[in-house]
């Protein structure tokens, strides 16, 4: 009886691995026939996660519009995309010079997409600016010129496609946010001001479109880490704090937020919180227990602020 049973564990796992492999392949098709000949404007497309959203939407037979603030970076990006493209099944994209700090500009952006497709299905946020600093040495500008990109901008350009989708009854708005929408990291006051205001706003947006089936949600991953960094081991031996703070700035990969951003479109979802389990347990401290993460931030800080200036 005990050999059987060994060869039947093998089998089991193989089974189990076969049909997660079936799985996949399935959640892959369905994704990609989702967005199939839907027009999709993607902000910040030259980022390394719009680069990545752009691949995963254009293998899936979207309209891309890419936006983006280097022309020369959206040529490169289109260029990438139609070098590994079947014609037969995908659409050459739409190129869209877009800075959104620049609110005065948003308007005509918006008419130029809808002038070119006559509609917009799924609007991708993905635009971000950040900036890291004491806040009493950033200055005014800089405040308001990190709110204009992060906040100001992407609702402008929710604002000038909504009406279309309500006209409609349809459609789909993304907002790619960040971990600092749900809580805020020191010396990065702007940005998480910026990321908590952006969170608020989709949030009562999504109640007020909700009747006329326009579907908002929110992605909000830890920080997004270049393609080649690799978190290094935890170690214990150093502070509560070093050990919190470095685990919660382990980024996602570009890669695994887009497809992500793909399965939040198909299937529709409201809210997705895209981290790792110390970011994901930063943000239930935070929640339930805030003294005792105000005290771990606060500890962190001082021995910031202590640690001597090279040179």
């Amino acid at each position: 009886m005990g050999i059987p049973a060994l060869l039947m564990l093998p089998l089991l796992l193989l089974g189990i691995s076969g049909l997660l492999f079936i799985y996949q392949e399935v959640s892959n098709l369905w994704s990609k026939s989702a967005v199939q000949n839907k027009v999709v404007v993607i902000t910040d497309a030259v980022s390394g996660l719009g680069k990545e959203c752009a691949r995963v939407f254009h293998a899936g037979g979207a309209r891309l519009v890419l936006c983006g603030k280097n022309w020369e970076r959206l040529q490169s990006l289109y260029d990438a995309l139609i070098s590994v493209a079947d014609p037969s099944k995908t659409f050459t994209p739409k190129l869209v010079l877009l800075d959104l700090s620049d609110i005065s500009c948003i308007q005509d952006v918006a008419k130029e997409v809808l002038d070119c497709y006559g509609c917009v299905d799924i609007l991708i946020n993905n635009a971000s600016m950040k900036v890291k600093g004491q806040a009493h040495k950033i200055s005014l500008e800089l405040d308001k010129k990190i709110m204009d990109a992060n906040y100001f901008g992407p609702i402008t350009l929710t604002k000038a496609l909504l009406a279309n989708m309500i006209s409609r009854r349809t459609g789909q708005i993304v907002l790619v946010n960040d971990i600092q929408g749900k809580l805020g990291i020191p010396f990065r006051t702007a940005y998480a001001a910026a990321k908590h205001a952006a969170l608020g706003f989709f949030d009562c947006l999504r109640a007020e479109v909700e009747e006329y089936d326009v579907i908002v949600s929110t992605v909000s991953p830890s920080f997004i880490r270049s393609y080649h960094v690799h978190p290094g081991q935890g170690n214990w031996e150093a502070s509560i704090w070093k050990f919190f703070f470095r685990r919660l700035t382990y980024g996602v990969h570009p890669v695994d937020v887009a497809e992500e951003v793909m399965r939040t479109v198909r299937r529709k979802k409201q809210e997705v919180f895209l981290a790792n389990p110390i970011p994901k347990a930063a943000v239930y401290l935070r929640t339930f227990f805030p003294e005792v993460f105000f005290a771990v931030v606060a500890c962190g800080v001082k021995e910031k602020l202590n640690v001597p200036e090279e040179g």
